[in-house]
């Protein structure tokens, strides 16, 4: 009989995670468990005890109590049943990396037969816990239960334990563990927690589940004009805590669950007295002159308590039931430091205090001090999750993060290694050499890398090319570490260079050369429109000699004073980007001679030959209209900006094979009225369906209101059957998740939940390219982004003209979907018992309905 635990334990190095292999014996009830998992996304893992384990759920947003909600659970491995009481951290780089806690156990009991339930696909059963109660069923998406991670729905049956989501969130209600007195305490029954909510008075902002963290854009000067705020720029850990009630959870910018790392500081944290609150800061330990030192820090986790370690907090974008993150930073910081000063002495807390020195002498200054550099921060800015250019950096020396990808031989009386062979990935995502770092070890240091370089051994070098001469050990480019150097030098690499430590907290891949960008211009910076006509930032123009760009200051968004110019060296920039989205590619463009608050025009076909560079298509593609076009150089690119276009949209298919699609894209359209946190669930689930059907795929923001999720395979199928494939995959997820989905466009139908577009997946229809701007107030960009990154986004409009150049600085999430080219569509269609259409190939000009060469989207 085969061990039925095989799959949990193959997945886990016991030597290294603290995780239960197994073993338990069962009591006379049959228990169940939920478990709290801040990994790389907050979820929650929902397990019934039956025949000698725990069956197993994902659940992304956690049980309800509302019966009207219908909670996806993506069924897992089995886990041992010793596993129920498991609270603990499961070490970085390993399987399911992060913090667990016990949020919820008790006892279950099946309406009838269990296995036959679970083997059919509908499972009734009732709840004994401390926080879930009564009846509930869980229903598999599909008839099959044979696939891995198969999707199922977790909803609470009507009865006297259900409670109306608007009433009562039992998720965000009662957030601690059930083991120890005092979560217990936090966790309040379903009744009390209600009528406590109604006595308050006003009635509290939500407290955000999540938050990412607003990040700064490294400058190469001071703004000149503007009220800013400086502070030192901390040599540790970026740290956010959420306190709710008795609560305190502790926070990385990526969302990691520190907690049981410092719990001393979170115990400091709870001593303010705060109700609620996401409080920002950094963690560093001070050498003996009081200066932050990062191997100090890093040396202080290897520690089995960690000692000296300080928390220096600079905002609170929530505090005691309000929401501040749309004031002034200058609010935020007096709230701040009135809550710690009548907190009184806090040895681990301190308010993060402003240089007061004048601008001109600031770095100076800090460079004097020793500091790693400062941070600028606009005083009337709000607060911003992800990069922007309200918050700015500087550096007293050049220093960043590389990617490990081997180290060389000891030479002399040293031991364990010599040098760090290191990298960045480039704009494609290769990652390529940067040179050697020597220096800067203790031989604490030197043992402690050489044992973890051992374990990453690899028999090829990662590194897209190496210089002739490189030669050492190769490792897995799976460690990030933090160096400063003299400069760059004109072949990539860094001089003088020193280590500093590992970072934990930040992916190799997204590591890449940072680019110091001009300081804000006066009125760009304040997160608010700015006036028509200012000054954009004038950085050195990327714009080839020789451009003929007519009305080049003229503005094209009246809400921030974008000009023309500004849109073609954003072009120019991010050409490299652009250009692979668009070549071999018909392409269709969206004009406003008027700029955005004029006339919009559709553009299919090319009538004039007027845009310099812009290649016609051969018209048999297209019989019965002028010819399709194709941008596929910088010429044709910066020749469409002068044609006043702003959009570029693209096929599903390549010229070279135009009848066969190469890909499927799904338009996440949100309906009136729908939050934005809906449509991060949304994301969710539709990915969650793909990977069912065995579809990967990639995600990126439209530059608008909504996603778009696509998914690339090897060409194989007509249009009429990838566009029939394409609706039968969301007509399931409506029908699976009707409160959620439509499958039917139109503003009435779609109130309050997202449609599903995947009308753009027929011949002739096209979707904005990744990485073009967008005809909306704001000019919004439409960014590729890494699944992990999906909950850190604040819009679909997350990025725009005005602060996309940190984003262009870093690897390109896309640029490893090349292997999704290679899937195919027949697990998809056989999941689904899908039957191909017959498509007779392309239709011929009298049988397509006509249409203008130019169309008007607006006035």
């Amino acid at each position: 009989m085969s061990d039925p635990l095989q799959p949990y334990r193959a997945k886990r190095d016991f030597s290294q995670s603290p995780e239960p292999q197994g073993g338990q014996a069962s009591g006379a009830a049959l228990g169940f468990v939920v478990q709290k998992h801040a990994a790389r996304a907050l979820h929650y893992d929902f397990r019934l005890e039956l025949d000698g384990t725990l069956k197993s759920w994902a659940i992304p947003k956690g049980p309800s109590l509302d019966p009207h909600d219908k909670r996806m659970a993506v069924q897992v491995e089995d886990h041992p049943l010793d596993y129920a009481g498991f609270e603990g951290t499961i070490p970085a780089g390993h399987y399911g990396a992060g913090t667990v806690i016990v949020w919820d156990r008790g006892t279950w009991e099946a309406d009838g037969d269990a296995r036959a339930a679970l083997a059919a696909g509908k499972l009734k059963f009732t709840l004994r816990g401390e926080k879930l109660g009564g009846r509930w069923t869980l229903v598999r998406m599909r008839g099959k239960g044979s696939g891995k991670q198969v999707p199922w729905l977790l909803i609470k049956e009507a009865d006297d334990y259900a409670r109306p989501a608007a009433e009562y969130n039992v998720v965000a209600a009662a957030p601690g563990s059930v083991l120890g007195t005092s979560s217990r305490a936090a966790a309040a029954t379903p009744a009390s927690a209600a009528k406590a909510g109604m006595r308050r008075k006003p009635k509290p902002d939500p407290l955000p589940l999540t938050l990412a963290p607003q990040l700064a854009t490294l400058v190469d000067a001071l703004p000149a004009e503007g009220e800013w705020i400086y502070e030192i720029k901390f040599d540790g850990y970026r740290l956010l805590a959420r306190v709710d009630g008795e609560d305190v959870r502790l926070f990385t910018r990526n969302g990691h669950d520190w907690t049981s790392k410092l719990r001393p500081l979170a115990q400091a944290v709870a001593g303010l007295g705060l109700r609620s609150g996401w409080l920002d800061g950094e963690i560093v330990v001070q050498d003996a002159q009081g200066v932050p030192d990062f191997q100090q820090l890093q040396n202080a986790f290897d520690q089995r308590k960690p000692q000296g370690i300080l928390y220096f907090l600079f905002d609170a974008p929530y505090l005691d039931g309000q929401d501040l993150r749309a004031a002034p930073l200058r609010e935020r910081r007096e709230r701040l430091r009135a809550v710690l000063e009548a907190a009184g002495p806090q040895s681990a807390l301190r308010f993060s205090e402003d240089f007061v020195v004048e601008p001109a002498h600031l770095l100076h200054t800090a460079c004097q001090m020793r500091m790693e550099g400062v941070i600028g921060k606009r005083a009337d800015a709000p607060y911003t999750s992800g990069r922007g250019r309200t918050w700015i950096k500087l550096k007293c020396q050049q220093r960043q993060e590389f990617v490990i990808g081997g180290y060389t031989d000891p030479k002399g009386s040293r031991q364990g290694l010599g040098a760090l062979l290191l990298g960045v990935h480039d704009a494609a995502g290769a990652l390529q050499y940067a040179g050697n770092v020597g220096t800067g070890f203790d031989q604490r240091t030197l043992a402690d890398l050489a044992r973890q370089l051992a374990r990453l051994h690899a028999e090829q070098s990662p590194f897209d090319a190496l210089p002739a001469g490189v030669k050492g050990h190769w490792v897995k480019p799976k460690l990030v570490a933090e160096v400063s150097f003299a400069e760059w030098t004109k072949e990539g690499r860094v001089r003088q260079a020193v280590f500093h430590g590992l970072r934990s907290d930040k992916p190799p891949r997204a590591i890449g050369r940072e680019h110091a960008v001009a300081p804000p211009a006066p009125g760009a910076a304040r997160g608010r429109p700015a006036k028509a006509g200012a000054p954009a930032a004038r950085r050195r123009s990327v714009l080839p000699e020789g451009l003929r760009l007519t009305h080049a200051e003229r503005v094209i968004d009246a809400s921030t004073g974008i000009t023309k110019r500004e849109l073609a060296e954003y072009a120019a920039r991010a050409a490299s980007r652009l250009l692979p989205q668009l070549r071999g590619r018909p392409v269709s463009l969206v004009r406003a001679p008027a700029g955005i608050g004029g006339e919009l025009f559709f553009q299919k076909h090319d009538d004039t030959g007027k845009m310099a560079g812009m290649r016609q298509l051969d018209p048999a593609l297209d019989p019965g209209h002028a010819p399709l076009m194709e941008i596929a150089s910088l010429t044709a690119l910066l020749g469409a900006v002068q044609m006043n276009v702003i959009e570029l949209h693209t096929w599903n298919a390549t010229v070279r094979s135009i009848e066969r699609p190469d890909r499927m894209t799904f338009d996440l359209d949100p309906g009136e009225g729908l939050a934005w946190p809906r449509m991060l669930e949304a994301a969710h689930l539709v990915k969650a369906l793909l990977d069912e059907l065995g579809l990967q795929s990639l995600l990126k923001t439209s530059g608008g209101k909504g996603l778009h999720v696509v998914v690339p395979f090897k060409p194989s199928l007509g249009w009429v059957a990838v566009k029939a494939l394409s609706q039968r995959i969301v007509q399931h997820l409506a029908a699976t998740l009707p409160d959620r989905f439509v499958a039917k466009s139109g503003p009435r139908n779609r109130v309050g939940k997202i449609f599903v577009d995947y009308l753009r997946n027929g011949r002739g229809a096209t979707t904005v390219a990744a990485w073009s701007p967008r005809a909306r107030p704001g000019i919004g960009v439409s960014v590729p982004v890494h699944w992990e990154e999906l909950d850190g986004l604040t819009s679909g409009a997350h990025w725009t003209l005005r602060n996309i150049d940190e984003r262009l600085a870093m690897p390109d999430p896309w640029a490893q979907g090349a292997a999704l080219r290679r899937q195919t569509l027949r697990t998809a269609m056989r999941v689904l018992d899908f039957v191909p259409p017959a498509d007779d190939g392309p239709p011929q000009a009298a049988e397509r309905p006509s249409s203008p060469r130019a169309g008007t989207l607006r006035g």
